[in-house]
């Protein structure tokens, strides 16, 4: 049976799969995110030399950050710290298989428009609203991603207000719709607990969690005025919540966009789960094997 590489380096964990050319995950494991980058260096090597056995045709690999395809060099603050590092000839040195590397962002993309809701879709955006905030841009079939890889770091967006010291971490959008953002409205020390209280009816978390949708709107209206998507899929640990805030999103960021586009775009909710990702970059080990 054919099957790919996968690797998907989060920024608290790391997931490796072996996935056949269906997107079937034939062996998975995550671990704990690794927090230098010789540690996520060993990681893959010693799974992939664990896994030599099944032959992958391809490798693919997805950060939380930064690739640049001309260099090799990928870019992840949050496991290796700022420098940038030579992530394609560090893993050519070990695997001996062909690698793609990309950003997480574009790989969610495109295992959606593979596998899960975007499928038959020609111009995708994935948002991911996690820890941070990023989005995958797919337009005319084509994964989008700038002259320095950072487009869809959306993040950075300003919305709902005039600039604050505090955007200047990590960007206006993120810093009030990503998930340590619904935690701080409830006073919780975590998204998943505001999402657990809510669902029993605590006030204070349903407030946040309406808050977040609102200003989640915001930034998804303004993507869908300037891309023209076809769809929209919102995942990430936030989205969790889909249940209590993917209508609330959906009324207003379609009410506040471009009116013509949003007569024809869809906004949904993930069809893969936390595996998006993973899916992504086995989808990037099929295209480099041209497979």
């Amino acid at each position: 049976m054919t099957h790919v590489l996968a690797v998907d380096l989060g920024a608290t964990k790391t997931s490796i799969a072996l996935v056949d050319t269906s997107g079937k995950i034939l062996e998975k494991e995550k671990l704990p995110a690794a927090r230098s980058f010789e540690a996520t260096l060993e990681q893959i090597v010693t799974r992939h030399q664990q896994w030599n056995g099944n032959s992958s045709v391809a490798a693919g690999v997805i950060v939380p950050g930064i690739y640049e395809a001309v260099s090799g060099n990928a870019w992840a603050p949050n496991l290796w710290g700022k420098d940038f590092h030579p992530l394609r000839a560090r893993l050519q040195q070990h695997l001996s298989t062909p690698i793609e590397i990309g950003s997480d962002r574009i790989a969610s993309a495109l295992a959606e428009q593979w596998l899960g809701a975007a499928q038959g879709s020609q111009h995708v955006v994935f948002v991911a609203v996690g820890t941070g905030i990023g989005v995958g841009i797919i337009s005319h079939g084509r994964p989008l991603d700038g002259a320095h890889g950072t487009a869809g770091a959306a993040g950075w967006m300003l919305v709902g207000g005039p600039w604050k010291p505090e955007y200047a971490c990590c960007g206006g959008w993120e810093t009030e719709a990503a998930g340590p953002a619904l935690a701080r409205r409830a006073g919780k020390p975590t998204a998943e607990a505001v999402i657990e209280a809510a669902r029993l009816g605590d006030p204070r978390c349903l407030d946040a969690i309406s808050q977040t949708a609102d200003y989640l709107a915001m930034g998804v209206g303004a993507l869908i005025a300037i891309l023209d998507p076809e769809i929209v899929v919102l995942g990430g640990g936030v989205m969790q919540a889909g249940d209590l805030m993917l209508e609330q999103i959906r009324r207003n960021a379609l009410s506040w966009t471009q009116p013509v586009a949003a007569k024809h775009v869809r906004i949904e909710k993930t069809a893969l789960g936390e595996d998006a990702g993973l899916l992504g970059a086995a989808r990037l080990a099929c295209l480099k094997a041209g497979i």
